[in-house]
């Protein structure tokens, strides 16, 4: 015991004679671990000495590293390093989010460091620097990552002899959602055939354009695999689904990838699997649900069909399903009752999957929820009081569904909401805002196209920092005052409100510095208050029109990509700042009052143009060739303008084009039978301007074969029907098609997620079934042609008749002649038929009561004879379709049909000669004129076409064309233009 003491108090002694020696802090590292090296010291050193350390107010989560390394101490205990114990080499530099700022290349000293084995220098920013091909010299890798640090080029090659290589990151390296990354052929084969120990392969948002290698499923130690938004194509190998030892599986966003899910096995390790936004098919696999630790499956948006298995009941793992926007059967939301027993989940998304009912109380079950979506289905009822009991809840979106009644009260006590959104149903009621903005974690607010009316109080009253806010069609009379106090806000809609006066000071200059979408549209706003956004480097989208503003354009940031200000009453000629809207995918300035030349420098802005929409306003002069390099354009609308011109033969270049509207102007061309080379062209209409000649004969086979809608009408074209034309219409020639809207999605690259940026649809206006419509929208099935009011002659062709898809066809006031084609009876369709006003003759053909969709014929002031068709839907038609043609009898007409050996029933030659067609008085009188010297025009044809420029009439919503027994004597008048020769 004595010896025990002795021992103890010796070493007592001892501890204390070491605390009073000074002990020099090297010799005790030396101790513990060898120095780290002086050149590589140095070559860190002189690293870190090269970067910028960028703004780090907003990273919590990051740190930078750098800021700790200094001269005087080891470097291996810097942040980031760590060395070998028996070398001192550095073996692992981890500078992950550490807000380094710069260029990189191989000049780098990062490259003398010759022993690493993990390099990390992922969330930086190398300012699009290409990757450098001195990676390739590090030969001991086994971790590299490079991923979200803002590089840009082609993948050097130099990686792929990294053969150690178990981890390899590059994806992400970019902050708008662009491939700046490519991996050209053979890189993806390459990197698969050398780097045979990988482990985890990251390589999202890389451009590869290349099929999905089977060589892939060679990777047999391959545990995770992210190759989402890499522009694969081609069918996905079904054997990386079933590697042994893969648990990660992620290639969505590779819309044109195929593929179907295998039959899986109990074995397989797989826990997350997302192939969303990709083309797979077939049924969702039973044996999904045999997968014991499958946490995560996402299929939303793909071509999934059948329903969803009952066997996903099994899966007691999984947290979070997706399986939305697929065309599975519909199915009632109360037959899923298997979801309800998944208590793990937290995060359910069922959207647009056909889904109809009440949702069932059950779903109270979920007790683990935080992310619950429901949008676009057809589920009705209240919002049940059970989702109260979903206290983790921080997203609830039940947009786009059939929800009725008031929202009740108790939401209020969902504390952790973040994301509410109630969107595009049938609620009711009276809304005080200030109880949602009581929801202190609130940070998306969608109450939009409801029932509701909205109030708000005090501008005082402390709210949380909304980011979005959607009160679309909420009976509002002025902007919130609550608006004042949101300077996080990024995306705000007030459309479709009352809403009067100014647009306020604060909402451009005051309150929203990083608003990236605004839509004050459909209110009654008539000015703006010194009108510049704030931050123009993330406006998006400005939507200003259907108001009252007056003035000049309201001036839009150069960043700007949806720029909507049309149906004002704003005024002047486009100011200069409209050339540097390089990045605009939407131009719509229609319905305006603006004025003067469209200025040249918008061929500047062409190349990333999709809509381009310029309608009813005071343009003159000619079109310029603004699309010379427009590979992006889809819809052209310049109609009811006074341009004047040829049409520019750029628009040939616009390969995707799908629309061209140029009506109601000044135009003085031919047919543009060029046109016919576009692809995609689905509606073409040059109505009321001066296109002459004949259609002349197409060069290939295979012109205009998706044209849908065709009006010619109004024009001075001559010669006969363009029988070619008619057989190469393959797309009229359907009766199937989409029953889908012409139309274009307003999503920016990059978008705030849960919100609704909408759609930009097409518009029109065209002659149906004797009147003048405005189409808001156009279906895809909707077939029309119009070829009326021209000079055209000769006989209506047969191959008419082999267009089972046309729904309107109006040949009127033309000099046809020759009979009415029995063939016209297989358009089983057509719905609206006008061939009055030409010189038709014989009997109406029987065939014609086949037609049982059709509601509007019009066959008057021809020279038809015999008895009108009795039966269906001919029985429905007035006499005001057959009057004009003296030979027809019915009851009520001009005679009653008697026995058909009754030759009273043919008028008489006299009878005829005396009362004369309304075209030969027309040509009387311009032959009168002629003869007598007084005719100014230009000779087209066999016709004489006055050009005198008169104004126009604007297109109204429903226009009946005036009737040939009054002469029109406006500029789209033929008769009044003939009549323009006598006057002068």
């Amino acid at each position: 015991m004595a010896s025990l003491s002795c021992f103890c108090m010796s070493m007592h002694l001892l501890f204390l004679y070491l605390l009073s020696q000074p002990i020099d802090a090297h010799n005790l590292s030396r101790s513990m671990k060898p120095l780290c090296l002086e050149d590589e010291m140095s070559a860190l050193l002189q690293f870190k000495e090269r970067y910028k350390i960028a703004d780090v107010s907003n990273g919590h989560l990051a740190h930078p590293k750098t800021l700790s390394w200094k001269n005087s101490q080891d470097c291996c205990s810097w942040d980031g390093i760590k060395c070998d114990k028996n070398t001192g080499h550095v073996i692992v530099l981890d500078l992950g989010s550490s807000f380094l700022s710069g260029f990189i290349d191989n000049n780098s000293t990062l490259f003398q460091l010759a022993h690493l084995e993990k390099l990390n220098l992922s969330n930086n920013d190398f300012n699009y620097s290409q990757i450098p091909s001195r990676v390739g010299d590090l030969l001991r890798l086994t971790h590299l990552d490079l991923s979200a640090s803002i590089f840009s080029g082609q993948v050097p090659s130099e990686i792929f002899k990294l053969t150690r290589l178990v981890y390899l990151n590059l994806r992400y390296n970019a902050d708008d959602c662009t491939n700046l990354l490519k991996m050209k052929a053979p890189g993806l084969r390459s990197l698969v055939q050398n780097l045979t120990s990988l482990e985890e392969l990251f390589l999202g948002t890389i451009n590869t354009s290349s099929e999905v290698l089977k060589t892939l499923a060679n990777l047999s130690s391959l545990r995770r695999l992210d190759m989402d938004h890499c522009n694969l194509d081609g069918v996905f190998p079904s054997a990386i689904f079933l590697l042994p030892k893969l648990r990660y599986l992620v290639v969505s966003q590779n819309h044109a990838l195929t593929g179907s899910l295998p039959d899986f096995n109990s074995s397989s390790p797989l826990e997350v699997l997302q192939l969303y936004h990709t083309s797979f098919s077939g049924e969702l696999s039973s044996s999904v649900g045999i997968l014991p630790s499958l946490r995560i499956l996402d299929v939303t948006n793909c071509k999934f069909s059948g329903s969803i298995p009952a066997s996903f009941a099994n899966l007691s793992n999984l947290e979070s399903l997706g399986v939305s926007t697929n065309p599975l059967t519909a199915q009632s939301i109360s037959s899923l009752s298997w979801v309800w027993k998944l208590k793990k989940l937290t995060a359910l998304a069922l959207v647009r999957n056909n889904l109809y009912g009440e949702i069932p109380p059950s779903i109270r079950n979920l007790s683990q929820l935080v992310e619950l979506v429901f949008i676009g289905n057809q589920l009705s009822g209240t919002i049940l009081s059970q989702l109260m009991n979903l206290t983790r809840l921080a997203l609830l979106d039940l947009k786009g569904n059939n929800f009725y009644g008031e929202i009740p009260s108790s939401i209020y006590q969902l504390k952790n909401l973040r994301v509410l959104i109630l969107a595009q149903n049938n609620f009711i009621g009276t809304v005080e805002l200030d109880n949602f903005l009581k929801l202190k974690q609130l940070e998306v607010l969608q109450l939009s196209s409801n029932r509701l009316s909205c109030r708000t109080s005090s501008v005082n009253v402390i709210h949380p920092q909304l980011q979005v806010l959607g009160l679309a069609s909420c009976n509002l009379s002025e902007f919130p005052a609550f608006l004042q106090n949101q300077e996080g806000m990024n995306w705000l809609d007030l459309s479709d409100n009352n809403i009067t006066g100014d647009v306020p000071f604060w909402v451009w200059n005051g309150t929203f510095k990083d608003m990236q979408y605004l839509n004050l549209s459909h209110n009654f706003l008539t000015g703006l208050d010194r009108y510049y956004p704030i931050n123009p480097l993330l406006m998006y989208t400005i939507d200003l029109s259907h108001n009252m503003l007056k003035g000049p354009l309201p001036e839009a940031p150069p960043s700007i990509s949806y720029y909507i200000v049309s149906n004002n009453g704003l005024t002047g000629e486009l100011p200069p700042w409209i050339c540097n809207l390089s990045s605009a995918f939407t131009l719509d300035l229609s319905s305006n009052n603006l004025t003067g030349v469209l200025p040249v420098c918008l061929g500047n802005i062409s190349e990333s143009l999709v809509i381009l929409n310029l309608k009813g306003n005071n343009f003159h002069g000619s079109i310029p060739e603004l699309l010379m390099r427009g590979t992006q354009l889809t819809m052209i609308n310049l109609s009811d303008n006074q341009l004047q011109g040829k049409l520019p033969r750029s628009l040939a270049n616009c390969k995707i084009l799908e629309f061209i509207d140029v009506a109601n102007n000044f135009i003085v061309d031919t047919f543009p039978s060029w046109l016919g080379s576009l692809p995609e062209l689905h509606v073409l209409i040059l109505r009321s301007n001066r296109f002459h000649g004949v259609i002349e004969r197409p060069k290939s086979s295979s012109a205009f074969l998706k044209l849908r809608i065709l009006d010619l009408s109004i024009n001075a074209f001559v010669g006969e029907l363009p029988t070619e034309f008619f057989q190469s219409w393959i797309a009229m020639k359907s009766k199937t098609g989409n029953f889908t809207y012409m139309q274009r999605d307003l999503w920016p690259r990059c978008y705030l997620e849960f919100t609704y940026y909408g759609y930009y649809d097409f518009a029109m206006t065209v002659t149906y079934k004797g009147l003048e419509w405005y189409y808001p929208k156009i279906l895809e099935v909707f077939m029309v042609i119009d070829l009326s009011s021209n000079l055209l002659k000769g006989e209506i062709p047969s191959v008419i008749g082999d267009l089972k898809g046309l729904q309107g066809l109006n040949l009127s006031n033309d000099f046809l002649t020759g009979h009415i084609p029995a063939s016209l009876g297989n358009l089983t369709v057509l719905e609206s038929l006008d061939l009055s006003r030409n010189t038709l003759l014989g009997q109406i053909t029987q065939k014609l009561i086949e037609l049982g969709f059709l509601s509007f014929l019009n066959v008057s002031y021809n020279n038809l004879t015999g008895p009108v068709p009795r039966g269906r839907q001919f029985d429905t038609f007035s006499n005001d379709s057959f009057e004009g043609n003296l030979g027809l009898c019915r009851e009520f007409i001009y005679r009653r049909c008697r026995d058909s050996r009754d030759t009273s029933r043919q008028p008489s030659t006299h009878q005829e000669e005396d009362l004369g067609s309304p075209i030969e008085l027309n040509w009387k009188i311009v032959l009168l004129g002629y003869g007598s010297g007084l005719v100014i025009g230009a000779v087209i044809g066999n016709a004489f076409i006055s050009w005198k420029n008169v104004g126009f009439e604007r297109n109204a919503r429903r226009r009946r064309r005036p009737s040939w027994r009054q002469p029109r004597r406006g500029r789209n008048s033929w008769s009044g233009k003939f009549l323009n020769f006598c006057r002068y």
